[in-house]
């Protein structure tokens, strides 16, 4: 069955890095689109970040210029590079596969991101 697991979550200071990786198994993964979402508590789950079948990508105006989605389709692995980091980038993220880029149907179970101040 489609499994995503996420990793490389943590605590890190304002302005840090993390990289998060989310292994997917289950599928043709170069076929789907993959994308990074977002849920902070009190608020809606966001679009963070996402990449095509043929790699082009997607960034929110929120995070443009700080993030940054790939992929490496022969290890089925899709990352998200997140540099100078903010309080207010804390959240649980989440890995998603899905038909295109605006649509997911599969979700991997979140990893926790803390930015201190």
């Amino acid at each position: 069955q489609v499994q995503l697991v996420e990793s490389g979550g943590g605590s890190v200071q304002a302005g840090g890095s993390l990289r998060l990786s989310c292994a997917a198994s289950g599928f043709t993964f170069s076929s789907i689109a993959m994308g990074w979402h977002r849920q902070a508590p009190g608020k809606q789950r966001e679009l963070v970040a996402a990449i095509t079948r043929g790699g082009s990508t997607n960034i929110a105006d929120s995070v443009k210029g700080r993030f940054t989605i790939s992929r490496d389709n022969a290890k089925n692995t899709v990352y998200l590079q997140m540099d100078s980091l903010k309080p207010e980038d804390t959240a649980v993220y989440y890995c998603a596969a899905g038909p295109n880029w605006l649509s997911y149907v599969s979700w991997g179970q979140g990893t926790q991101v803390t930015v201190s101040s």
